[in-house]
């Protein structure tokens, strides 16, 4: 079932602008829209460029996108048009990016992406064209929630739901977004891409950050901060130096391999200090946390936050995109903000979304979410 618009009316008396990427998901979105007879634009953007051909299968590459997604607009026969949001994309997202591994943070530019860049900016766009609706190819739903606004869902196939990766996204913004695949699968949609008879139905989906093509982020980060590498010392967890390493960010939370440490026991990175440039490791229970403070929370279920959570709220989180909601209690003391999981977790990284959902339902509504500050292990928060 395809999801619907909720706009009133004829369609053909609706502007709706579409995010055309030049993958699969968003040109499918396209097709649906010209089908249904609304007046369909189709936009794409500019973000960055590689200056070099990318040809990795599941590699991102702006000029390739770009020309896929302007067949695709031809071949459905509707206007389309890329925006050059370089300038936007290195301010909000790369730079921000760069900024928080140097704090020796996992960050998700996707999220912020989708917020500042997708979300804002091209937003602001379409309302400028006069649509009524901005529509996109993410995985995931969102309906009216019957008191005048609209509420965000997960997506229907829970191996491909996007949600994670939305959690940013505004009660304003939600207004004009809407998601025509949140109840179809990936098979579904490719089929829906051969019935329209486009050409890039096969087209393998993209696996890597789109500004890091071939997969390592150190490279975008040295080549935009040369100083970026600094050595220091690898410490175990007990106090001893069991070597050096040549820059914080070539290391995350949970890593095991590329230690190259000789210890006789496995070990992980369990934290990173990044204002001394010391990388702290040791066994992987060390990697258990149940308490997780956040920062920049966003409040997206019903009513304003304060009265939402006055004090404590049972709920269910997602620490990463690759695993199912779990049942956590969301509380806040003032200002701080936290999460107590249940079941705790595993490797849990500062930089990383926390993002909150009403239950651990394949259906359920996304409540908002934060940016995780800081992790206290099990020990710690017992």
């Amino acid at each position: 079932m395809i999801a619907p618009l909720d706009l009133p009316g004829d369609p053909a008396s609706h502007r709706v602008v579409v995010a055309m990427s030049g993958g699969v998901d968003s040109s499918v979105v396209a097709g649906l829209m010209k089908r249904a007879g609304y007046d369909v634009v189709g936009i794409t953007l500019q973000l960055y460029d590689h200056g070099e051909a990318v040809h990795r299968v599941g590699a991102c590459c702006a000029g390739q996108d770009i020309h896929d997604a302007r067949r695709v607009a031809e071949h459905l026969g509707i206007p389309h048009y890329v925006l050059d949001y370089e300038s936007r994309f290195r301010d909000s997202v790369i730079d921000n990016f760069v900024e928080s591994y140097l704090q020796g943070e996992t960050p998700i530019p996707c999220v912020e992406c989708n917020r500042s860049v997708k979300f804002r900016d091209l937003l602001a766009t379409a309302r400028e064209l006069g649509a009524s609706a901005l529509a996109t190819g993410h995985y995931v739903a969102s309906r009216a929630d019957g008191a005048g606004g609209r509420a965000l869902y997960r997506a229907a196939d829970a191996d491909r739901d996007q949600s994670y990766f939305l959690y940013a996204t505004t009660r304003e913004q939600l207004e004009l977004l809407r998601f025509p695949l949140g109840d179809l699968s990936k098979p579904e949609t490719r089929a829906l891409a051969r019935e329209f008879g486009l050409a890039i139905a096969d087209k393998h989906d993209s696996q890597d950050i789109c500004f890091v093509p071939n997969g390592r982020y150190t490279d975008v980060i040295e080549k935009l901060r040369p100083d970026a590498a600094e050595a220091g010392d690898i410490v175990h967890l007990d106090g001893r130096v069991l070597g050096a390493h040549h820059g914080i960010i070539h290391y995350t939370i949970g890593q095991r391999r590329g230690l190259r440490l000789a210890t006789g026991e496995p070990l992980y990175v369990v934290r990173i200090d990044a204002e001394n440039r010391r990388v702290i490791v040791g066994p992987r229970e060390a990697l258990a946390i149940r308490t997780i403070a956040l920062r920049d929370v966003n409040w997206i279920g019903d009513g304003p936050f304060e009265s939402a959570l006055e004090n404590e709220r049972e709920i269910a989180v997602r620490v990463r995109s690759t695993r199912p909601p779990q049942p956590a209690v969301l509380r806040r003391n003032g200002d701080q903000i936290s999460v107590e999981l249940f079941d705790g977790e595993y490797g849990v990284s500062p930089g990383q979304a926390c993002v909150f959902y009403d239950n651990v339902e394949p259906r359920a509504r996304v409540l908002g979410g934060g940016i995780i500050h800081r992790a206290a292990a099990l020990a710690e928060a017992a």
